[in-house]
């Protein structure tokens, strides 16, 4: 989905507060915007949390144009009065591109009667066609306009693998390709994903639109909404019956799409996916839940010591017969290895050929097991915050040698990634409960990214704290049942003075004492590696 705000504003509204520290920037640009669009009743406001929501946008009916400051640092980064600012400031100078093609070539305005699933359409193409128009007019402007298209993306562009989101993934990205503003080996990856959601038929129909649009003039409102029109018929989407845009499915786990939408954006920042994906998670759960720190207490570093030995423990109980090649007898030679061996000898080099092959008892090799906990952190789950604080610290550390890769969550009203995969954290964070506990399904999903709960051939547990009163029972159930058919079991821990839903699927404990929970994750993540 597109940000909160579009990018192109009809109708009245507030100007961004002015920032006397930006007020240099606000007008240099103003003088500039003549030169990017050919208009000279423009004015340009920069400053902190301008954009109305998004990194930039115009108000056609104020004749202005917001850039937020966020994309340029520190007012001194820079003199925006000298042209070689624009290098050293290239994503927000680009921004301030892509609105002026908005400014110059948005000349048309949405019919008042339009639905708004049709509307939402007509505004995704106009932002391919904008830039394609201020590329022809202006060509070394595509240099700038390349620097903007990660800062227009969000990752709930491509929040499900529906044609809803792969049509609109395919708006952003693959009509930039025909735009010319970014290249088809940029976005190979989402082309493919895209595909494989829509199909390639659809996709060649969708595609043609979007070259249509192109083509269509500035003023022609007429053609760009049965333009619209045409996308949603492609979709089968009737926008009498659904007025408004899709909603994606909080049941439904993330797949293709958000995958290659999130390789292409970490392909641009430089980056390998694990590392975006990091960055990523530590931007979006690093705050909304409320703790205090403290040192671990002797205890709780005598219950990881346990933990980890147990650990090791239930990887080296039962020894297999394996082989291993070495140097030195006893065992069966190996003649070539042994040939090889003189040889190295003979020319006055350290021998490195193991001309024996000894059988000896080894333990069976373990999978390594990957372990999300959720805690609900609403206010009736108040009694259970210590404890797991404390479990959440010890199952970290008891994981350091490699026996498990955790991962602990708290849930409320937003979700937080408390401690994450392979972090030892120094310090216990106590929770504190408060607030509703709507966020389940995104602590589901979360867990599933970090851990990557769902993907085959790896030994994984979800385990869960919560009374299950949930707001979102239905979605949550497909999410554990989506997990349960992937082969990761779902441990749920119910306090027993509590009432709540039983989800199925899952393996349900009433737990009397908040003490038990910690011991009974940590019983199942041992039983998980002995039988694995």
């Amino acid at each position: 989905m597109p940000h909160p705000h579009s990018h192109l504003q009809h109708g009245p509204a507030a100007p961004a507060a002015s920032d006397p520290d930006w007020r240099d920037w606000s007008d240099a640009w103003t003088r500039h915007i003549p030169v990017l669009t050919g208009r000279t009743d423009l004015r340009v406001t920069v400053a902190p949390g301008a954009g109305g929501g998004a990194p930039a946008c115009f108000y056609p009916d104020t004749r202005r144009i917001e850039v937020d400051a966020t994309h340029i640092g520190v007012p001194d980064v820079a003199n925006p009065r000298r042209a070689g600012h624009k290098k050293l400031v290239p994503t927000a100078y680009g921004l301030l591109v892509h609105e002026a093609a908005h400014a110059a070539h948005s000349q048309w305005t949405t019919p008042p009667d339009t639905p708004p699933v049709v509307a939402a359409v007509a505004d995704l193409l106009e932002e391919s066609r904008s830039e394609n128009r201020q590329r022809g007019r202006r060509r070394g402007d595509r240099r700038w306009l390349r620097h903007t298209v990660t800062t227009l993306l969000d990752p709930a562009d491509a929040a499900v693998d529906d044609a809803w989101h792969a049509a609109h993934l395919a708006g952003l990205l693959l009509a930039r390709v025909d735009a010319r503003i970014i290249t088809a080996k940029d976005i190979k990856g989402v082309r493919a994903a895209v595909t494989a959601v829509l199909g390639r038929k659809r996709l060649l129909q969708l595609r043609d639109v979007w070259r249509q649009a192109h083509a269509t003039g500035d003023t022609d409102a007429e053609q760009m909404i049965e333009l619209a029109w045409r996308w949603c018929h492609i979709l089968g989407i009737d926008p009498h019956r659904q007025p408004h845009t899709p909603v994606a499915d909080p049941g439904v786990f993330a797949g293709l799409l958000a995958q290659a939408l999130a390789d292409y954006l970490a392909h641009t920042a430089g980056l390998t996916p694990a590392q975006y994906r990091d960055q990523h998670i530590t931007a979006r759960h690093s705050a909304p839940a409320t703790w205090t720190r403290r040192d671990p207490t002797d205890a709780e570093r005598a219950a990881s010591r346990a933990l980890a030995a147990r650990l090791r423990r239930a990887r080296t109980h039962s020894p297999e017969p394996d082989t291993r090649p070495s140097t030195i007898p006893p065992g069966r030679l190996r003649t070539r290895h042994a040939i090889t061996a003189q040889a190295q000898i003979a020319a006055g080099t350290l021998p490195t050929a193991t001309p024996w092959q000894r059988r000896r008892q080894l333990p069976p090799p373990k999978p390594t097991l990957h372990l999300g906990v959720i805690v609900d952190a609403s206010f009736s789950m108040h009694p259970f915050m210590a404890p797991m604080s404390s479990a959440g610290w010890t199952l970290a550390h008891a994981a350091r040698s490699n026996q498990a890769v955790t991962a602990t969550i708290a849930f409320g009203s937003d979700v937080t990634l408390l401690v994450r995969p392979r972090q030892h954290p120094t310090h216990v964070l106590e929770l504190g409960a408060a607030g509703g506990s709507t966020a389940f399904t995104d602590a589901v999903k979360l867990a599933d990214e970090v851990l990557q709960l769902r993907q085959p051939g790896r030994l994984r547990m979800l385990a869960v704290v919560s009374d299950g009163d949930l707001p979102d029972i239905d979605p949550a159930q497909r999410l554990i049942t989506t997990l349960h058919r992937a082969g990761c079991p779902v441990l749920w821990l119910r306090p027993a003075d509590l009432a709540g839903h039983t989800f199925t699927h899952t393996t349900t404990l009433l737990v009397a004492d908040p003490l038990e929970a910690a011991g009974a994750i940590a019983d199942a993540a041992v039983a998980a590696l002995e039988t694995a």
